[in-house]
């Protein structure tokens, strides 16, 4: 990685990410977590303070080292025992079905292949596990959904190959996942932010096997 996505981009992340209005969908997603949980994109620890009190522990998978280095004092607060596993979220280091929750927040957007990490995310939760998310995406209004594309090619050049127009519901359900509660709408703010602010909140369980996932 070049000095702009290495040291630049997890210090933007880091600030961007304490919205008001990001602080209370990160909230939302992690409603229901519990057990052993999996965060992909664990970047700075934004969601440590977020977790209920369910959660015994977290697998933080996160490839910048910048990212974990912003997170050690959210990390040594933490009443959570939280270990660092893998760096990709595409390929992940747990055994299958050894995780009870996984959750992801602003992540699959970088992520080059969000179906084979969904894929694993899948693979890695035990039956009855859930997926807890919150992920920007693209807009149903097609004003701003023109905007996205003209943007998209900007935006992943600057903030680590973020894409704007990713469909999280269908990508969900491509992957072999059925949405147990889903909440789509925009992040509160200015008319201009809203190529950038549509956002999908929610959790997902996995669908039988053979069903809606792509080998």
């Amino acid at each position: 990685m070049g000095f702009w996505e290495d040291r630049v981009v997890p210090r933007v992340v880091d600030r961007a990410g304490t919205a008001p209005g990001l602080t209370r969908l990160r909230r939302v997603a992690c409603e229901g977590l519990s057990g052993r949980v999996l965060e992909i994109g664990f970047g700075s620890g934004l969601n440590v303070g977020l977790y209920p009190p369910e959660v015994t522990s977290v697998v933080a998978v996160e490839p910048s080292d910048v990212g974990w280095a912003l997170s050690a004092q959210r990390r040594a607060s933490s009443s959570v025992p939280i270990e660092r596993g893998g760096l990709d979220g595409q390929a992940l280091t747990e055994a299958d079905g050894s995780v009870d929750s996984v959750l992801s927040t602003l992540t699959l957007c970088t992520i080059p292949d969000p179906g084979r990490a969904l894929r694993e995310i899948r693979r890695v939760l035990r039956p009855g596990g859930t997926l807890h998310f919150v992920e920007h995406g693209v807009a149903p209004d097609d004003g701003v959904r023109r905007w996205q594309h003209r943007l998209e090619p900007w935006q992943r050049r600057a903030f680590g190959g973020c894409h704007l127009t990713r469909d999280l519901p269908a990508l969900l359900v491509e992957a072999g996942f059925e949405a147990t509660r889903l909440r789509a709408g925009y992040v509160a703010g200015p008319a201009v932010s809203r190529p950038w602010a549509y956002c999908f909140t929610g959790a997902a369980v996995k669908t039988p096997a053979g069903t809606g996932a792509r080998a």
